[in-house]
């Protein structure tokens, strides 16, 4: 990974490079250049940088910037995935325009960690800028009480991850066809299956506003229902896949069964996950699901 000349580490090396995808629709321009200025001023690695469009013609950002206009929406995951081969670095690093580094260092901080063992991906700890309480669901693991512990993880919080490029390609890239909704578990999911850990580094902070828990309309609920079962149809042995649908339909009963208009939605979108025919991709071998079990949760909850 070589910098551009000039460009070097403490010690005379190069810089790890590290290729930056910066995803926005263009509503939030004040904090788009937040984010675009904390990735420049990240020291210790050498970030190329390109901010994609999703159904938006980006203007007015640095001038060390690219810039990649899509001419409709691809979703989240489409819309990530169209960044990554205009960027060069064997670093991805996946970044929301609503999310901000606050500290120099913290992009350099997750390469040391890809490079530790077997990490293959790592999701920073996020927390709002402000001191409010972060939603639990920014924690990707099910036992939340120290946010602050690291340790392996079976899904990530998609807004700011970094990723090995050899291991992001093995995976299959972000599930574009997802659209929205549960493409962090599948890369998770995938990341496992190419042999590698997915790690949170809950020392390592980004900052994440956490806005008022908005209404959800009936499309997300939709889109979650389908995405979960697509999910497993998708990556689970045949055997698994109704135990992991059933165990989370379980819990959305369990969640909102007060709500009817919620799960009608939802269950709209559960048969649609059945009805349809999702992206094929190879389902994960034995040993695979053996090992997330011996890290400490079998991909059936």
């Amino acid at each position: 990974m070589t910098p551009p000349p000039g460009q070097g580490s403490a010690h005379g090396g190069p810089l790890p490079a590290v290729a930056v995808v910066v995803l926005t629709q263009g509503r939030r321009p004040a904090s788009l250049a937040a984010a675009l200025e904390s990735v420049l001023a990240q020291r210790g690695v050498h970030v190329d940088v390109v901010v994609v469009g999703n159904g938006w013609e980006p203007h007015g950002l640095p001038p060390r910037v690219r810039t990649l206009a899509l001419p409709a929406n691809r979703g989240i995951p489409g819309g990530r995935n169209a960044g990554v081969d205009q960027v060069r670095g064997d670093v991805l690093f996946f970044l929301d325009d609503d999310a901000r580094l606050p500290a120099p260092d913290v992009v350099a901080r997750l390469v040391a960690r890809l490079g530790t063992g077997d990490v293959g991906l790592v999701q920073p700890r996020v927390l709002d800028p402000d001191g409010r309480p972060a939603p639990r669901r920014w924690v990707p693991r099910i036992r939340k009480a120290h946010p602050g512990r690291p340790g392996p993880v079976f899904s990530v919080w998609e807004g700011a991850v970094a990723v090995r490029r050899d291991v992001f390609e093995a995976a299959g890239r972000w599930p574009h066809a997802f659209f929205y909704a549960h493409e962090g578990i599948e890369l998770a999911w995938r990341v496992w299956e190419t042999g590698h850990v997915v790690w949170y580094a809950g020392d390592v902070v980004v900052h994440h506003r956490a806005h008022e828990q908005e209404a959800r309309h009936p499309y997300h609920h939709r889109l979650n229902a389908r995405n979960r079962v697509w999910l497993a149809r998708r990556n689970l042995p045949a055997v698994l896949r109704p135990v992991y649908v059933g165990s989370w339909t379980l819990v959305q009963v369990l969640r909102t069964w007060r709500r009817p208009a919620v799960l009608r939605a939802w269950f709209a979108g559960w048969w649609e996950g059945w009805r349809s025919t999702p992206p094929a991709l190879r389902p994960m071998r034995w040993s695979t699901v053996a090992r997330m079990t011996r890290h400490g949760r079998p991909p059936v909850i």
